[in-house]
């Protein structure tokens, strides 16, 4: 006879979490979402349930790394589609905190990386990586997972979490997992649904543009400025794109080169299609 399948637990405070946690069976598997769940987010749930005999998802849209003009009141939010996607993912429990759970009156402790924070995405949503660095701390106090999944779609927030986990001595194994992309190679995003159709069309130049200049790279070529201008090249191309940035930097410590060189680098990309804000990157790696 097969054993009893046990339900998904869902906790939404850090008590009933804690009391959950006590009883749980190490090693311990996180997997940190804002909700709106699709195949990117589902692909890390995958890993974690293959590598650990416990899955803890939590799902919080987390307005401390949204900015004062940013999308945290529209952010998409289907509770009940997640909580079905997780429990036929075989999750344990999910933890969907309430905001004044996490963040009690008065509270004011942030959790700065300031080295890889004020480039890139820092540059352009200033305290973006504080407010994540410092929900990410006490997720992993409150879940003490063994290990945390994280995709590489959002490649400098992997960093600044590796960073923090480093240097606080954090107990935790991070694991960066691929980006996951739809057929026509646009990396899957919750935001892709503020899409119109036109737009969405436009967006496939995003990827399109990254592939040209890793193409370029693998023919030899390792001049940043001479990559950067071939995306800049197929993005001007697409009206309904207007590029943030076009940097390539260092894998690890996100510096800006002007040479790729044995160590590889990191070709990330910032894009508003028409008022949606995306963001891909591709690694050129080292040889």
């Amino acid at each position: 006879m097969e054993p009893e399948k046990k339900s998904m637990q869902v906790l939404t405070t850090i008590a009933a979490l804690s009391q959950w946690r006590a009883y749980a069976t190490p090693p311990i598997g996180f997997v940190a979402t804002m909700g709106f769940l699709h195949e990117g987010h589902l692909s890390l749930i995958r890993r974690a349930r293959a590598e650990n005999n416990t899955v803890v998802a939590s799902i919080f849209v987390n307005p401390t790394q949204f900015g004062p003009h940013e999308d945290f009141q529209d952010y998409p939010r289907d509770l009940n589609r997640d909580f079905a996607l997780l429990e036929a993912a075989q999750v344990d429990a999910v933890f969907t905190p309430a905001v004044n759970e996490m963040y009690p009156a008065g509270a004011s402790t942030v959790v700065e990386v300031a080295a890889l924070s004020n480039i890139l995405e820092g540059a352009s949503r200033p305290g973006h990586f504080g407010g994540v660095a410092t929900v990410v701390c006490m997720l992993f106090h409150v879940v003490q997972p063994d290990r945390a999944y994280f995709g590489e779609k959002d490649y400098q927030q992997l960093q600044v979490i590796r960073r923090v986990v480093q240097d606080l001595h954090l107990p935790v194994e991070i694991v960066g997992c691929p980006t996951i992309r739809q057929p026509d190679t646009v990396a899957l995003s919750s935001r892709n649904v503020y899409l119109s159709l036109p737009e969405r069309d436009a967006a496939v130049a995003v990827p399109e543009a990254l592939f040209r200049a890793q193409r370029l790279y693998t023919a030899g070529e390792r001049e940043v400025a001479t990559l950067q201008a071939a995306v800049h090249q197929r993005l001007a191309n697409e009206p309904l794109i207007r590029p943030d940035y076009v940097a390539i930097v260092h894998p690890h410590t996100l510096q800006p080169l002007v040479v790729v060189g044995l160590e590889g680098g990191v070709l990330c990309v910032a894009v508003w299609v028409g008022k949606t804000r995306l963001i891909d990157n591709i690694r050129l790696e080292g040889s």
